[in-house]
């Protein structure tokens, strides 16, 4: 019998909603992986509530996990290893050690580095201390990153309204050759009107990726994406179709949250669910 797919994800996680790990963990479990929870932060619950209960781990905690995580020989057993938000400086600067050391014991590791830095609305939203850990020592690792606009701006201080202002940063970033850029979340000047893209730039060329646009902002929307984009490739996918996919399942996620009223983003939308399913079916 094969092994599952493994991955190993260092993000967030909240005790209540779906951000970071609680809202990527689920759908790569729904689609047959086998996921390596490890949290940066516990928090009771996203910050756009009244009150926040919880911290981010302590970082000789943080290490002792990562100790742990080496001693069950994990990096040399993922096939993906999945970074999102990080919340203090120390644990940002650990992240970057044990990336590097996972992708030295295991080559044919695929890095996925979501940037999560903030957005066009609340801004950055991390200290810029962490901010340029990322861009100096985990984004030069990175096989595939996914940064929003707003990202992508703030890391090369180019303003995305074209095509060729995301090729432009593209160039900027110190991602290697082969290493593969999602800009998520676009709106270029021709984007056409309705509808929001992703594009993946790659030496192979450049996709872009239309779905329909919905006036939704949630929590954990970047964090399910990236989550399914693994998802995808875990089981299969292309690029641009895991992306494709991911998009996909998004807007239901945020269609059916909206619907609900929720805070953060939902995943127990019975298709969302059952689609996730039908992943795992596949050889």
């Amino acid at each position: 019998m094969m092994q599952p797919p493994f991955v190993i994800s260092i993000q967030s996680q909240v005790v209540f909603g779906h951000v970071g790990n609680s809202a990527a963990l689920f759908p790569m479990q729904a689609a047959g992986l086998e996921v390596a929870a490890i949290p940066t932060v516990v928090f009771s619950n996203t910050p756009d509530y009244p009150t926040l209960r919880g911290q981010a781990l302590p970082p000789e905690f943080f290490a002792d996990l990562l100790r742990g995580a080496h001693e069950r020989e994990l990096p040399q057993r993922a096939d993906f290893l999945l970074t999102g938000y990080i919340g203090s400086r120390d644990v940002a600067e650990q992240v970057a050690t044990f990336v590097a050391e996972a992708k030295a014991l295991n080559p044919k590791l695929i890095y996925l580095c979501d940037p999560v830095l903030g957005d066009e609305g609340p801004g950055l939203y991390v200290p810029e201390t962490i901010a340029d850990v990322l861009r100096d020592r985990l984004l030069p690792l990175a096989d595939i990153a996914t940064p929003n606009p707003f990202e992508l701006a703030w890391l090369t201080g180019q303003s995305i309204t074209h095509l060729k202002d995301l090729e432009a940063a593209r160039a900027q970033l110190a991602l290697a050759p082969a290493a593969h850029l999602v800009a998520t979340g676009c709106r270029l000047q021709d984007t056409p009107k309705g509808q929001i893209e992703s594009v993946v730039l790659s030496p192979e060329g450049t996709t872009r990726l239309a779905a329909e646009y919905l006036p939704i902002a949630k929590p954990g929307t970047g964090d399910l994406f990236a989550g399914l984009i693994v998802a995808g490739l875990g089981r299969g996918m292309r690029l641009p179709q895991a992306v494709e996919m991911a998009q996909k399942l998004v807007g239901r996620s945020l269609a059916h949250a909206e619907g609900l009223g929720a805070g953060e983003v939902v995943l127990s939308e019975p298709s969302f669910r059952q689609e996730l399913l039908s992943l795992g079916t596949q050889p």
